[in-house]
């Protein structure tokens, strides 16, 4: 079955088959009527690849450095939760898959497992913590320190949730989370979202931690100039794959005025409707140092656990590095801003 799978829309519809409605809405769904989550696919459409020919691409280099370590793709797994609903390798299987193809995950903080298991799970790899800012700032501390002492390498802080966007799936499926599957970084009757949260938050973390702090969910220039202020190592250019503010842009369109404003202050990556190679080549050519996907590894999970989420995450790269060499770059410095234009480009000519 799996050799028949041959792209993430293949690993999609094999996901829509064998998940049950409730569970495939709560990963599929976005807010209201889901016009940013189709928007965010449909908008890659805007922009086309201006290949260049002759220009020696026998030897190909994906690998890059995020915050000073080297990844071998310029592909990360974004944190999505309680991933033992999916398959019984859950988050377990997830970051294995992304270390073995050399790359970060990132753990959400509402994980069936917890920040230390998966630490010991996956000493080694590049793994990322995402968490809010809770109103409890002790709590806060703790899983902050929590993260530190398991050897994880960055935090990554959703601020595009002051509370939670309205998924009409979720509330016609009456969603809760399946009883066999605990979410033990977060205690039971405690407020996830904060919406007093404010800069002064970011300030404080930075106060507490030595580990990079990267903002998650930035889409406008004006936001990311504030964050690049305050003294973030990134930002995450994300609109929360389409489930938080439904009619807010598509992540593709607003990545270069964050690039023009911030991108020599900090690392700028992005997320959002990213689904094949030449997806991922267009966002680096206009300015993002890397790209995360979501809903991608989860539909590989569905499939078969780890192997599932690596067959996919390597579908991926096989793609961009075919977009690499057809457009004529052997390495991702090769991939120059006029590689990739809007279409108004070619309608002016």
């Amino acid at each position: 079955m799996s050799d028949s799978l041959v792209c993430v829309k293949d690993f999609e519809k094999y996901a829509r088959l064998i998940l049950s409605r409730n569970t495939l809405d709560y990963y599929r769904c976005g807010a209201g009527d889901e016009e940013t989550l189709a928007h965010n696919r449909k908008a890659f459409s805007k922009y086309k690849i201006r290949p260049r020919c002759l220009r020696n691409v026998a030897n190909r280099d994906l690998s890059t450095t995020i915050l000073g370590r080297t990844v071998k793709i310029p592909i990360g797994v974004s944190p999505t939760a309680f991933q033992k609903v999916i398959h019984p390798d859950g988050e377990y299987g997830t970051a294995r898959a992304a270390e073995a193809m050399g790359t970060v995950f990132i753990l959400s903080i509402v994980a069936s497992c917890t920040i230390e298991e998966l630490g010991k799970a996956v000493p080694n790899g590049n793994n990322w913590l995402q968490l809010y800012v809770y109103a409890d700032k002790e709590f806060t501390q703790t899983l902050v320190k929590r993260a530190e002492e398991s050897n994880f390498k960055a935090l990554v802080i959703t601020v595009d949730t002051p509370l939670l966007g309205r998924r009409l799936a979720n509330i016609r499926n009456k969603f809760v989370v399946p009883k066999h599957v605990i979410l033990p970084n977060h205690m039971r009757g405690r407020q996830l979202f904060n919406p007093s949260s404010d800069w002064n938050d970011i300030k404080w973390l930075k106060s507490i931690t030595k580990l990079p702090i990267i903002l998650k969910g930035i889409l406008t220039a004006e936001d990311a100039i504030i964050a690049a202020d305050v003294g973030v190592d990134g930002i995450l250019v994300s609109n929360h794959g389409g489930r938080q503010l439904d009619g807010s842009p598509a992540t593709i369109e607003v990545l270069p005025e964050i690039v023009k404003a911030v991108g020599d202050r900090l690392e700028v990556y992005v997320d959002g409707g990213i689904t094949n190679g030449s997806d991922v080549f267009k966002a680096l050519a206009l300015g993002a140092r890397m790209v995360f996907m979501g809903r991608a590894p989860i539909w590989g999970l569905a499939h078969s656990g780890e192997e599932g989420v690596k067959k996919v995450l390597d579908i991926v790269k096989t793609e961009l590095d075919g977009a690499l060499a057809i457009a004529g770059s052997a390495t991702l410095k090769d991939i120059e801003p006029g590689m990739v234009v809007p279409n108004s480009y070619y309608s002016k000519l």
